[in-house]
């Protein structure tokens, strides 16, 4: 995504309306996690940086392409075990196209989801039995 791509929504009442890529990342970033069967989402360096400070990015797991006037988003999740990953895929990408129709008004071209993994569930392992 080149960083000074910005998506022009066209002229408001008062002036022009502007979405910067990163908002748009956002916006499907969440809408990728609120899916039941997404475990989480797969992120990069600087993500995995911000968050051991404590700074939680929404857009983590998400590229925005804007190109020939068409958006293109790729989203890399982790699925969990046991759950259907062509259910959860299509869940994903009905849910990124709805969020993103209702917040922007912009139709998507494409969302491409990358499972990347799965997550299975980690029990605690129980505690064994103190003998006297």
């Amino acid at each position: 995504m080149n960083e000074n791509q910005i998506l022009e929504m066209g002229t408001a009442t008062l002036g022009r309306v502007e979405i910067a890529p990163e908002v748009i990342e956002v916006i499907a970033g969440i809408a990728a996690a609120e899916v039941d069967g997404v475990s989480s989402m797969r992120g990069n360096l600087a993500s995995g940086i911000s968050e051991i400070i404590g700074k939680k990015y929404h857009g983590k797991g998400v590229r925005v392409d804007l190109s020939d006037d068409r958006i293109t988003i790729d989203v890399y999740i982790l699925v969990k075990f046991g759950k259907s990953i062509p259910t959860v895929a299509g869940n994903v990408q009905d849910n990124i196209r709805q969020a993103l129709l209702t917040m922007t008004g912009l139709e998507l071209s494409e969302v491409n989801v990358h499972v990347v993994g799965v997550q299975f569930d980690t029990k605690p392992e129980q505690e064994a039995p103190i003998e006297l």
